[in-house]
């Protein structure tokens, strides 16, 4: 596969991350506006915060969690030369789920669903890294 196109999901990934790093910015600052919220309320970790912002803030807080291993897969992937179709469509099976966990979370935050699509991307990086492994241990 060519890297560009292993890397594509990476970036969508990427973007993922930064939208809603903005969200989370303009929906602050459309608090404090408001005066429903004081930039000190954000001084210690964990404040309370009115929900539209604090469901923002744990989506983008996840970018932060699962992907991280999805981010080191990828590059090892690309450094061992083992990264094919399967590996491009399983990575964007997992960039699709965490799109898809991201939107129910900052929109109606029905968990049963969001933890759909969380289980989705987890047992889809899970099922990357076995392959992956067993590619390496087994010189495939």
């Amino acid at each position: 596969m060519s890297i560009e196109s292993v890397l594509l999901p990476v970036f969508v990934q990427v973007v993922l991350t930064f939208a809603l790093l903005i969200m989370l910015a303009v929906r602050r600052q459309g608090m404090f506006r408001n005066r429903e919220m004081h930039p000190q309320d954000l001084a210690v970790r964990g404040a309370r915060e009115p929900m539209p912002v604090a469901q923002v803030a744990g989506s983008f807080q996840n970018q932060f969690e699962l992907p991280v291993l999805f981010y080191v897969l990828v590059v090892l992937a690309l450094y061992t030369r083992k990264a094919d179709l399967l590996f491009v469509v399983m990575s964007w099976s997992f960039v699709l789920a965490r799109i898809a966990q991201a939107a129910i979370h900052v929109t109606s935050n029905i968990v049963p669903r969001r933890g759909l699509a969380f289980g989705v991307s987890m047992l889809v990086l899970i099922l990357m890294w076995i392959i992956f492994m067993i590619r390496i241990l087994a010189h495939l």
